[in-house]
C-alpha cells in the first residue's frame, strides 16, 4: 500500500476515484463526492499533529479501503469515520444526508461517547466497552472492522507525530488487538504493516539492527532467488503448465523476529528469511507445481502444509514446502490459484456478502458466516463476562496470531482448528457448551484416552457424555488451552454456586478489612462501592463478590482499593481529627457545662459543635431508644443503640472512640420525621396469616417499606416485615398489637 504523505487533499480525493474506477466502474461517485464534501466542511477548523489538515486521515482511510476493493458504502463510511465521533454532526445528521446503512456503519466505528468516557468509566474500562461496542458492530456488519482497520493502519503510518509514550501505547494496543483481528480476517496486506510498524515502535533498536541485516542479505540473495525462478519457469513451461506468476518475496520484519524470538535463534540461523511464490489458474495445476519443485529439489520432512485441502480458519489456502536450493540453503515455496491469492491478500473482503460481483447475495451470506464463527464467540463472551479484565484476556487469547493450530476430526469427518496443544476438553467445549459439561469421557480413533491428552493432527476425536454428569471439574482449567474452554467452565462455577459463591466473597472481604485494621463501617461505604466495582471492571457488587468467592480475585486487591479511597478521603480532609476535637472541647464537668449542639439528623453530640452524623444499619435506632455514638475514621459519628450487638461485642481497641450522643428534644417531642425499622414474626402458618397482618399494621397508620416469608416445618412460618416509623413509641405500639393477633407466638425488633 503507497504511503500518502505530501499529498494534498485535492490529489488524495483524485486518487481515490481513480482506484475505485479500476474495480467498481458503476459506484455511485456522488455518494462519494457528497461524502468528502461533508468531511471537508466538518472537520475544516481541525488540523493533525502533524500539521496537515485533518481531512487528510480520512481521506487516506477511504484509500486503504479501495486498496482492497470495497464497495461505495465502505469508501463513504471511511471518508465519514471521524464525523460523528469528532465534529457537532449525529447520527440523524448522516441518516438525512446519506441512508441509515451508512449511518450505522460510521456509528459502529465511534468509539464511546463523551459522557460515557467521563462519567460511567476510568480510561482502561472505557477502551474495553470500545472494544465491546466494536465486535457488537462488527458482527452486524463486518465493515465496521475493516474501516477500524484502514484507520488504524493510517494512523500508525502517522505515529511519529506522537509522544514516545503514546507511540508505545498505540504499538501494544495494534499488535495485541488490530494486528490479530486483521489475521483472523485473513488480510495480510493490512496485518504485515501493522505489525512492521508496532514492532518499529515497540524495539525501534531492535528493529533497526534487524533491516539493516536483512537489507545486506536481500542484495547478496536476489541472484540466488532469480535463479530459482528461472529453473522453475522453465521446468512449469515443460510440464504444460501455463499462465502461473512466480516471484520471491522477503518474509516481513516481525515475522523474522518472532521466529528468531521463538526458536532461540539468531538472524544467520534463520533460514526461511525469503520464499518464491507460484500463483497459478487452477487447483490441479498447483499439486503439478508442487511436484515439479520435489522433484528438482529435496523436501525437508516435516515441513509440508496442504492448507488447500483444509484451508485456515481466517480462509487462508496454499501449499507451503520447504525444501534445499541449488546451494544447498533451504528456502519455502507457496504454491496457490488466483483466486487463493486474492483471498491471501485482502481476506474477508475478497468473500463478502456486500461484494457486488460474483455468486448470490444469499450464497455469499452464507460463506461469511461460516467463516466468522470465532466472531459469534466473541459475542457471546460479551453477555457472559461481565469482568472487563477477563474479556480482554479472552480476546487477545483467542486472537493469537503466533499459536499453531491443530486439525481435528469429528465421528462425522468435520474438520475442527483448535489452538495447539489442546485436548479432549478443549473439542468438547468447541463443539458445544453442553457437550462440554456433560463430558465424562473421550476416545480418540477408538481408544480411550486421558483427558488431558494433547490432540494431534489428523486425530479423529469422539467425546462420551452422561446426563448423570455433575458437570465439569475445577482440574480442567488447568487442563485446557482455549480460551473458549476456560470461559465456558468457569461460567458454568458462576452460575452454579453464585448465590454460595456471593456470600463466601463478602465474608472473605469483611475478614479481610478486619484484618488490615478497619471496619466494615470505615471502608464499605455506597459511594466507594460503587467506585471499586466499576475500577474491576463489573457491573454490579454482587458479581464482584461472587469472583471472590469463586476465586477469580483476591479479596485483598479489592479491600486494598477500599483503602485507597479512604486515604484519599483522609488527605482531602485536612481539618482537624475528631479525636482532636474532642480534647480541644473537653471541659472539667465541675467548672464548665459541656456544650452541646444539635445536628441536623437531631442528634447532640458531647462536646463536639459542627460533625457530620449517620445512623448505622446494623441496629437502626429511633427517637426514644436509648444511643450511643461510635467515631468513624475520616466519617463523623455513627449512631447506634445502646444493646446493638456490635457494640456489646465491641473490641476493646475500639471502645475508646464511644461518644456520648443523645436525641434532640424537638425529635422526641414533633415526629416529624420517619426512619426505617424491621421486625421478625413468628407464628402459626396459615392462609390468612399476610393479609391479617398487613391490615393489622395499615389500621395504625404505619406504612409497610418491605414484607417477605418464609414456610417452616411444624407449620410455622417467620415473617420479616420493614416499618416506617416515626418513634420507639409508635414501634412499641405495632409490636404490642401484633402480639395480640391470633396464632402470633412472639414479633421481636430485628436488625435491619
Amino acid at each position: 500500500m503507497e504511503k500518502l504523505k505530501n499529498k494534498t487533499e485535492e490529489m488524495l480525493y483524485k486518487e481515490l476515484i481513480e482506484k475505485v474506477k479500476k474495480y467498481h466502474d458503476t459506484a455511485d461517485f456522488k455518494m462519494i463526492e457528497k461524502a468528502y464534501e461533508l468531511a471537508k466542511e466538518a472537520h475544516k477548523d481541525q488540523n493533525r499533529r502533524s500539521g496537515e489538515p485533518f481531512i487528510i486521515h480520512p481521506l487516506g482511510v477511504a484509500i486503504l479501503l479501495a486498496d482492497i476493493e470495497l464497495d461505495t458504502e465502505s469508501i463513504v463510511g471511511g471518508i465519514l469515520h471521524d464525523v460523528i465521533e469528532d465534529t457537532h454532526y449525529t447520527r440523524e445528521d448522516i441518516i438525512e444526508a446519506f441512508n441509515e446503512e451508512v449511518a450505522n456503519i460510521v456509528d459502529g466505528v465511534s468509539k464511546l461517547g463523551k459522557i460515557a468516557y467521563e462519567k460511567k468509566y476510568d480510561k482502561e474500562d472505557a477502551q474495553t466497552e470500545t472494544y465491546r461496542k466494536m465486535f457488537l458492530a462488527m458482527a452486524k456488519d463486518i465493515r465496521v472492522i475493516l474501516i477500524k482497520l484502514a484507520d488504524r493502519l493510517h494512523n500508525m503510518r502517522t505515529l511519529e507525530y506522537m509522544s514516545e509514550e503514546k507511540q508505545k501505547k498505540k504499538a501494544q494496543e495494534t499488535i495485541d488487538i488490530y494486528a490479530p483481528l486483521a489475521h483472523r480476517l485473513g488480510i495480510s496486506k493490512i496485518k504485515d504493516e501493522l505489525e512492521d510498524l508496532s514492532f518499529r515502535y515497540l524495539k525501534p533498536d531492535v528493529y533497526q539492527d534487524l533491516k539493516q541485516k536483512i537489507s545486506k542479505k536481500k542484495s547478496d540473495r536476489t541472484e540466488h532467488v532469480e535463479k530459482i525462478i528461472k529453473d522453475l519457469e522453465e521446468k512449469l513451461d515443460s510440464i504444460g503448465v501455463s499462465g502461473y506468476n512466480i516471484k520471491g518475496r522477503s518474509k516481513h520484519f516481525f515475522s523474522i523476529y518472532r521466529k528468531m524470538v521463538s526458536k532461540g535463534k539468531n538472524l544467520d540461523s534463520i533460514y526461511d528469511l525469503f520464499a518464491v511464490r507460484a500463483v497459478v489458474e487452477s487447483v490441479k495445476d498447483c499439486y503439478a507445481v508442487l511436484g515439479a519443485i520435489h522433484e528438482m529439489y529435496k523436501p525437508m520432512p516435516g515441513r509440508f502444509k496442504d492448507y488447500i485441502a483444509m484451508p485456515k480458519p481466517n480462509m487462508y489456502q496454499s501449499l507451503h514446502t520447504t525444501v534445499i536450493g541449488p546451494e544447498g540453503e533451504p528456502f519455502e515455496m507457496q504454491i496457490r490459484t488466483y483466486d487463493m491469492h486474492k483471498v491471501s491478500e485482502y481476506g474477508i473482503a475478497a468473500h463478502w456478502k456486500y461484494k457486488e460481483t460474483g455468486g448470490s447475495q444469499e450464497t455469499q451470506t452464507e460463506t461469511l458466516e461460516e467463516k466468522l464463527t470465532w466472531l459469534r464467540q466473541i459475542l457471546e463472551w460479551q453477555k457472559d463476562l461481565d469482568d472487563n479484565k477477563d474479556f480482554m484476556n479472552a480476546i487477545k487469547t483467542d486472537l493469537d496470531v503466533f499459536t499453531d493450530e491443530v486439525y481435528i476430526f469429528s465421528p462425522q469427518g468435520d474438520v475442527i482448528s483448535l489452538k495447539k496443544g489442546s485436548t479432549p476438553i478443549d473439542f468438547a467445549y468447541e463443539i458445544h457448551s453442553a457437550v462440554g459439561n456433560k463430558m465424562v469421557g473421550a476416545k480418540v480413533s477408538g481408544k480411550i484416552v486421558k483427558l488431558d491428552y494433547e490432540l494431534q493432527n489428523g486425530d479423529r476425536v469422539e467425546i462420551i457424555t452422561s446426563q448423570n454428569s455433575k458437570g465439569p471439574s475445577r482440574d480442567w482449567l488447568d487442563i485446557v488451552k482455549t480460551s473458549q474452554a476456560k470461559n465456558k467452565i468457569n461460567q458454568w462455577f458462576k452460575k452454579q454456586f453464585k448465590e454460595e459463591n456471593i456470600l463466601k466473597g463478602k465474608e472473605l472481604i469483611e475478614k479481610n478489612i478486619k484484618q488490615k485494621g478497619y471496619t466494615n463501617e470505615d471502608l464499605l461505604v455506597n459511594e466507594w462501592i460503587s467506585l471499586v466495582t466499576k475500577k474491576f471492571g463489573f457491573t454490579d457488587w454482587d458479581v464482584l463478590c461472587a469472583a471472590v468467592g469463586h476465586g477469580g480475585l483476591k479479596e485483598g486487591q479489592i479491600v486494598n482499593r477500599f483503602i485507597e479511597e479512604y486515604k484519599k478521603m483522609e488527605d482531602k480532609n485536612k481539618s482537624v481529627s475528631l479525636e482532636e476535637m474532642l480534647e480541644k472541647n473537653k471541659v472539667s464537668a465541675s467548672a464548665e457545662k459541656i456544650k452541646r449542639k444539635a445536628n441536623k439528623s437531631g442528634i447532640m453530640v458531647k462536646g463536639i459543635e459542627d460533625v457530620a452524623v449517620r445512623f448505622s444499619k446494623c441496629c437502626g435506632p429511633l427517637p426514644g431508644d436509648e444511643i450511643v455514638g461510635f467515631i468513624t475514621r475520616g466519617r463523623g459519628v455513627s449512631v447506634h443503640r445502646t444493646d446493638c450487638l456490635n457494640v456489646i461485642h465491641m473490641h476493646e481497641d475500639e471502645q475508646d472512640r464511644l461518644i456520648d450522643v443523645e436525641w434532640e428534644l424537638s425529635v422526641l417531642e414533633n415526629n416529624a420525621t420517619s426512619y426505617k425499622a424491621s421486625v421478625e414474626v413468628l407464628a402459626s402458618d396459615r392462609v390468612d396469616l399476610v393479609y391479617d397482618l398487613t391490615k393489622t399494621i395499615n389500621e395504625l397508620r404505619v406504612l409497610i417499606r418491605e414484607f417477605s416469608a418464609k414456610s417452616y416445618g411444624n407449620s410455622k412460618a417467620i415473617v420479616y416485615i420493614v416499618l416506617e416509623i416515626k418513634s420507639k413509641d409508635e414501634l412499641e405500639k405495632v409490636i404490642y398489637k401484633l402480639k395480640g393477633m391470633d396464632g402470633i407466638d412472639d414479633v421481636i425488633r430485628s436488625n435491619q
